[in-house]
C-alpha cells in the first residue's frame, strides 16, 4: 500500500522543483538592468572575463566624423598657416612684398615727395615773381620817361627792374653816338637785351616743371612693372604650393596691385600740377613781354625828345576819353 502511493508523489515533487527553477531564471533575465552605451567622450573599459569562460573579441567603436575632421585638420593649425598673411593693410602688404616690388613702391613714393616739394617751391616762386612783375608793369605804364619809371621802382628787385636798368645802361653807353647816327641802333640793342632777359627769366621760372612731366608720364609704367613682377611671383607661388585657394593666391596679387595704385597716386598729381604751372608760366611770360614792350616805348620816347630844343618834353595832351 505504501509503495503504491510513494512513487507518484516523488515524481510530482521533482517536477514542481524543476518548474520553480525555470520560472526563477526567466524572472531574473527580465529584471536585469539594461546597460547604457558609453558616451562619446568616455572610454569603455572592457570587463575581465570570468575564469574558464571563452575569450570574446570586441570590435573597436567607430570614431565619429566630427572627431575624424578635428584629428585630420586641427583648428589651431588651420588658423596659424604660414602661407596666409596676418595683415592686409597697405603697410602689411608692403612688408610682405618681394624686394623688387618694394623698390618700385619706394621709388614711386620718392617721386610723389618730389612732386609735392616742387609744387610748394614753384608756387611760392611764381607768386612772388608775378607780384613783382605786376608792380613793375604798373610803374612803366604810369611813367612818361625811363628815368621816371626807375624812380618809381626805387630799390625794388625783380626782372622788370633788371630790364629798366639794362635799357638805361644801353642808352648811357650809346649817348655819344646818338646825336650823330640817330637812335635806331639803340632801339635794336635795347630790344635785343630785353628779349634775352625775358627768355632767361622764363627759363628760370619754368625750371623744375620738367620733373613733373617726367613723373607724370613714367610713374604709371613703373607701377605697372611692379604689378607684373608681383603677379609673376604670385603664379610661381601657386605652382609651388599646388593650390588655387583664393586665400593663398589673393594676398600676392593684392601686393602686386598696390604698386600700380602707388604709381597712379604719384602720376595724377604730377600731371595736374604740371598743367597748372604751364599756364602760370605762360601768364608770367606775358607780363614780362608787356613790360619789355613798355620799356621799348619809353626808350623810343626819350630818343625822340632828345631832338626837342633844350630837351624839354612837351606837356602831354589830354586824351579824348578825358
Amino acid at each position: 500500500m505504501f509503495h503504491r502511493h510513494s512513487g507518484p508523489s516523488t515524481a510530482g515533487l521533482v517536477l514542481a522543483v524543476h518548474l520553480m527553477l525555470a520560472s526563477g531564471a526567466a524572472f531574473a533575465e527580465d529584471a536585469a538592468p539594461t546597460t547604457a552605451p558609453p558616451s562619446a567622450g568616455s572610454t569603455a573599459v572592457p570587463e575581465a572575463p570570468a575564469p574558464g569562460a571563452p575569450a570574446v573579441s570586441v570590435a573597436p567603436a567607430p570614431i565619429p566624423v566630427a572627431t575624424q575632421t578635428a584629428v585630420g585638420l586641427p583648428e589651431e593649425e588651420e588658423n596659424t598657416r604660414a602661407d596666409l598673411p596676418h595683415n592686409l593693410s597697405p603697410l602689411g602688404m608692403f612688408m610682405a612684398a618681394d624686394w623688387v616690388v618694394k623698390a618700385v613702391m619706394l621709388s614711386l613714393a620718392f617721386a610723389s615727395l618730389v612732386t609735392w616739394t616742387v609744387w610748394l617751391a614753384k608756387t611760392l616762386q611764381l607768386a612772388g615773381a608775378r607780384i613783382r612783375a605786376t608792380r613793375g608793369l604798373k610803374a612803366i605804364t604810369e611813367a612818361h620817361t625811363l628815368e621816371a619809371a626807375l624812380g618809381r621802382m626805387g630799390r625794388s628787385g625783380g626782372i622788370v627792374v633788371s630790364m629798366l636798368r639794362t635799357a638805361d645802361a644801353e642808352i648811357r653807353l650809346s649817348d655819344a653816338a646818338i646825336d650823330h647816327v640817330g637812335g635806331d641802333g639803340v632801339k635794336e640793342r635795347v630790344a635785343s637785351a630785353l628779349a634775352r632777359i625775358e627768355v632767361s627769366a622764363g627759363r628760370q621760372i619754368a625750371k623744375g616743371t620738367g620733373v613733373l612731366a617726367t613723373i607724370g608720364s613714367t610713374a604709371p609704367f613703373v607701377g605697372l612693372f611692379g604689378t607684373v613682377w608681383g603677379i609673376m611671383n604670385a603664379f610661381i607661388g601657386i605652382s609651388e604650393s599646388q593650390t588655387t585657394n583664393l586665400a593663398v593666391v589673393a594676398p600676392g596679387i593684392a601686393e602686386a596691385l598696390l604698386a600700380t595704385a602707388i604709381g597712379l597716386v604719384a602720376a595724377i598729381p604730377a600731371v595736374i600740377i604740371y598743367n597748372v604751372f604751364a599756364r602760370s608760366v605762360t601768364g608770367y611770360r606775358q607780363l614780362l613781354g608787356d613790360a619789355a614792350a613798355g620799356i621799348e616805348r619809353l626808350v623810343s620816347r626819350d630818343l625822340d625828345y632828345r631832338k626837342v630844343p633844350n630837351g624839354v618834353p612837351a606837356a602831354p595832351m589830354p586824351l579824348a576819353a578825358e
